[in-house]
């Protein structure tokens, strides 16, 4: 392995244990030159699988692609890095799982949302404007009136009666 630092490829492995996944291998490693600790990853090779774009173009799977897309929408919120990568991590093993060797773009961008929801709805209604391609504001305000149903009963309510007094 190749040192980051020092570009010298003597390193050894001082310590390995599972990853996230149980397709995933940490491993701590030091070089032997400069003496500088990095991490690695070693995952299983799996046969790439096509996401079929919105044009009919076919890409392979890119999992990198995908966490730029989740860390855009996360930008400036609560949310790790490890976070984010769960998502990816989660989505791609959902993916797997089912076997797909070519999946829509659509699936795909399905499942981001599903998990960014769960997890923070600035995030999701962030991602879903450029998944859905938002138009005006008023794809905004269809797509937040989804994910804050018992709040649109509420501002109802309170702009009907702003004292919170009963109108008898």
């Amino acid at each position: 392995m190749k040192c980051p630092y020092c570009s010298r490829v003597n390193t050894r492995v001082m310590d390995s244990r599972p990853g996230k996944n149980e397709f995933e291998v940490r491993r701590r490693r030091e070089c032997q030159e400069c003496v500088r600790r990095f991490t690695t990853y070693e995952r299983i090779e799996d046969v790439p699988f096509m996401i079929i774009k919105k044009d009919s173009r076919r890409e392979e799977f890119s999992r990198d692609k995908v966490l730029t897309g989740v860390k855009k929408a996360c930008e400036k919120r609560a949310i790790s890095v490890d976070q984010m990568e769960d998502i990816v991590s989660a989505v791609e093993k959902d993916l797997r799982e089912a076997n797909y060797k070519e999946v829509s773009s659509r699936i795909l961008g399905e499942k981001v949302m599903g998990h960014l929801q769960k997890l923070d709805d600035v995030a999701y209604v962030r991602f879903a404007s450029v998944y859905r391609e938002f138009k005006d504001v008023d794809d905004f305000i269809r797509e937040l009136k989804g994910i804050i149903p018992g709040k649109n009963k509420q501002t109802q309510d309170e702009t009907e009666n702003p004292a919170g007094h009963d109108n008898d």
